[in-house]
């Protein structure tokens, strides 16, 4: 059987190789009395509050199971809609709004509606894998422009202009972003989206953890720049339903139509039940409860930083939002991929290496989330003091 071409373009997710190796040790009995502390998966350790699970609960009991519009339940995009308003200030009509099946769905619809054969997409190294990955399944090519900690690791709109050609359709960022945590100021993403605009391109913004932005001053949202953003966002991170592969985008009027054709025939609809059940992420006892979570993360951050720092583990950016740090193990080993496989072995510590995340100086870098909770974190910290 002969593979399509587009796999060769398409590296294995290391992230996903690694856990594997940790979950493997971990039910071994070398973990018998130590058992794996997992600060390598970017997922909440809160699970949807109960007002969400017994929303889904009441769906399946009166049989509200069957399709959704392919855009997604009209309540949904409403309640989405008035969310942006009380919690940004901004006017995002819910005709923009397009439910999707998780913000992959999401990621992968605007990369199948915008790109082109041999188009180039600029991005960030270092950046999340999939997102060049839904640009390369749409047989277009990503562009990783190397961002340092002087520019929070991530683009700026002279770099976007320097790395422009003929062959550039657009800019694909993320704010915060996975792996560094840190945002794009909105002055900055203004530039961007003016530079990208003049040239005839497009500005996909990934938002997915930006209700989860701890600084006032990176906590604003792309759609406050222009209205031919494309917005990508979920409901797996600040609203804490990973497994229910729920997500939306926001779209200009013109690209709803391409986008509801795209996903009426690749998957038809995103869960009605999940739906559903996501209209009770909204009720003001559900806000209170996720607010509470994002200040409990920040706490974590406020920990884990500085004593990250340190143990000689350098953070060279104080991650403004999300749940991760990025840091630099250079001091202790020159491979992160053999850093993090040691500490697994020795600390029973799992964390990410780099290598997923970027071609340049990545290899010296590793992503530890802290999603997880705060004694899970102090005695992550021990661990790794012991070992180094």
């Amino acid at each position: 059987m002969k593979l399509a071409a587009r796999l060769d373009r398409i590296d294995p997710f290391y992230v996903m190789e690694c856990a594997k190796a940790a979950v493997e040790l971990a039910h071994s009995p070398a973990c018998a009395d130590s058992p794996m502390i997992f600060l390598n998966i970017g997922e909440p350790d809160f699970t949807a509050p109960p007002r969400v699970l017994d929303a889904a609960q009441r769906c399946m009991q009166g049989g509200r199971t069957h399709y959704t519009q392919a855009t997604g339940e009209p309540r949904l995009r409403e309640s989405i809609s008035r969310w942006y308003a009380e919690r940004f200030g901004l006017d995002v009509p819910a005709g923009r709004i397009v439910v999707t099946a998780g913000a992959s769905a999401a990621l992968q619809l605007a990369c199948l509606a915008l790109v082109e054969r041999g188009d180039e997409v600029l991005m960030p190294d270092p950046s999340y894998p999939c997102n060049r990955h839904f640009v390369a399944a749409a047989d277009g090519v990503p562009v990783l422009l190397p961002a340092s900690a002087a520019q929070r690791f991530q683009l700026d709109a002279a770099g976007v202009e320097a790395a422009w050609t003929a062959r550039t359709a657009g800019v694909l960022l993320a704010s915060p972003s996975n792996p560094t945590g840190t945002s794009i100021a909105p002055g900055e993403m203004g530039r961007i989206v003016q530079t990208v605009r003049a040239r005839g391109g497009f500005t996909i913004v990934d938002e997915i953890y930006l209700a989860l932005s701890f600084d006032d001053a990176y906590g604003a949202s792309a759609l406050a720049q222009s209205g031919d953003v494309i917005s990508i966002n979920s409901f797996s991170k600040y609203f804490c339903m990973t497994g229910w592969r729920l997500g939306w985008m926001v779209v200009p009027e013109t690209l709803v139509a391409p986008i509801e054709r795209l996903a009426q025939n690749l998957y038809i609809c995103p869960s009605s039940i999940a739906q559903h059940a996501a209209l009770a992420c909204f009720e003001p006892e559900a806000i209170a409860e996720y607010e509470r979570r994002r200040a409990e993360f920040r706490a974590r951050r406020d920990f884990l930083v500085p004593a990250l720092d340190a143990l000689g583990l350098a953070v060279p950016v104080m991650p403004d939002g999300a749940f991760y740090a990025w840091a630099d193990v250079s001091k202790h080993a020159a491979s992160s991929w053999d850093f993090a496989f040691d500490m697994m072995r020795r600390a029973h510590v799992a964390i990410t290496p780099g290598r997923d995340f970027g071609r340049g100086a990545s290899e010296r870098f590793v992503r530890l989330s802290y999603a997880s909770s705060m004694p899970q974190l102090q005695e992550a910290v021990q661990r790794l003091a012991a070992a180094l």
